[in-house]
């Protein structure tokens, strides 16, 4: 679930993103055999449903499998500011992947952010949110990956800068930012909610993209769920605690979980790396688990103060100059799919009027939808998304800031003016 809109925090490292999904960042050392094993061969077949259910839940296929390439082999390169991370082979290969592997095994590097040989995994792997997840999910998960094709095809190694490639140094590191524990359920809450915490929380490590972290990479504890820059990936996770961007606690429960399960919803669409979490792993989910997502979601306690401003900001005059542009350029381009007054045509064409994604301090995310366009995911329950066409080639940075400002700031929104030297390093920056 998350570049604060691709997103100047310069304090603000992620190692993954909102979509950086499950990783096990394995040392590949495999010494002993051992099966996750029902009591019965229909057990067994459950067991393994189940865990195929969980497996999607976590999103495994998203890191563990290159585009084109064989189902969980690995080698999908990560981009992060220490270097570049290659995800593990996660088969049941003997050779080289978790063939070897028993359930303890598996379940130590869920738990404890361990490898099979005792060694420390890359936070890359988010064990800091599979912590809270139970023994019996992990096990699930280990039988249905014990039954996926094997595939003979070694991990290859990462390519981090000294000294993170000193798998040592992570001690300090998981002294100040990692705590074990299975996830514990709040008698307060309903059973619902609870669900959803665990898998929001858990499984779904949705604050590996919405929990910014600090400069050593660890997690701000003080600010969970408050959004982050996704660094290397120009797009901004929004913050889920504040009323001034994600702005949850004020929309109907339905509104969250037809966004989670399809991509639209009547306030708004998901893009980008968020776009993938709902095609690879969210529509999937069953009904239940998604209200019960929603219903987690949707009680995050709100704050009226929003983040620091994250981009170049432009004088008052020029602002009125860029305004005045926009809405000329909004109508030429923009009003025959989003309306004049804003309010679109939802859900194939979202609203802009009183949208919070467009006013969020950060104008990262609205900015590369104008100049790269971009799709919904596909789902079941949206199979033919309504697309965003690019337009960079069309219009020039200040064309593009000044489009930006203008559905930023009219129909009652309260976003800021853009800079054009903004779209221009965006432009020139990478696409993922």
């Amino acid at each position: 679930m998350k570049r604060k809109s691709l997103f100047a925090l310069s304090a603000v490292v992620v190692i993954a993103a909102a979509a950086l999904v499950p990783v096990l960042w394995t040392g590949g050392d495999n010494l002993h055999n051992g099966t996750a094993m029902a009591a019965t061969p229909a057990d067994q077949a459950a067991l393994i449903k189940k865990g195929e259910y969980l497996a999607r839940a976590g999103d495994c296929i998203a890191c563990h499998t290159v585009r084109g390439g064989k189902q969980f082999a690995g080698g999908l390169p990560m981009a992060t500011p220490f270097g570049t991370m290659f995800t593990p082979n996660i088969t049941p290969d003997d050779q080289y992947g978790i063939g070897k592997w028993t359930q303890d095994d598996f379940y130590r590097a869920m738990h404890t952010g361990r490898s099979k040989d005792g060694s420390l995994l890359y936070p890359g792997f988010p064990f800091t949110s599979y912590t809270k997840v139970t023994r019996a999910d992990s096990d699930a998960i280990y039988a249905y990956l014990r039954s996926v094709t094997p595939v003979n095809v070694a991990s290859r190694p990462h390519e981090l800068k000294f000294p993170f490639n000193q798998r040592n140094m992570l001690i300090g590191w998981r002294t100040l930012f990692f705590r074990e524990g299975e996830y514990k359920a709040d008698p307060t809450k309903s059973v619902e909610w609870n669900r959803g915490a665990y898998l929001i929380e858990g499984l779904g490590h949705c604050g590996m993209c919405h929990t910014s972290i600090n400069a050593m990479g660890g997690p701000v504890s003080s600010a969970a769920f408050a959004g982050g820059l996704i660094p290397l990936q120009n797009w901004y996770a929004p913050s889920l605690t504040s009323n001034k961007e994600a702005g949850l606690g004020d929309w109907e429960t339905k509104d969250i979980a037809d966004l989670l399960k399809t991509g639209v919803s009547n306030r708004g669409a998901v893009f980008g790396p968020m776009a993938e979490v709902v095609h690879n792993s969210l529509q999937y989910m069953s009904d239940e688990d998604i209200n019960a997502m929603a219903t987690y979601l949707k009680t995050i306690p709100q704050k009226s103060e929003a983040p620091e401003p994250l981009q170049l900001e432009t004088s008052e005059k020029f602002g009125g100059e860029l305004l005045k542009q926009g809405q000329k350029i909004y109508a030429d381009n923009c009003a025959k799919c989003h309306a004049e007054n804003g309010l679109g045509m939802p859900q194939a064409f979202p609203p802009l009027a009183n949208n919070q994604s467009i006013q969020m301090p950060s104008a990262v995310n609205p900015i590369r939808m104008v100049l790269n366009g971009g799709y919904p995911p596909s789902t079941d329950g949206n199979p033919h998304p309504y697309g965003m066409p690019p337009f960079a080639q069309a219009l020039s940075n200040t064309e593009v800031a000044a489009v930006v400002t203008y559905i930023r700031m009219s129909w009652g929104n309260h976003g800021t003016p853009v800079s054009p030297q903004q779209v221009a390093d965006l432009r020139s920056a990478p696409l993922d």
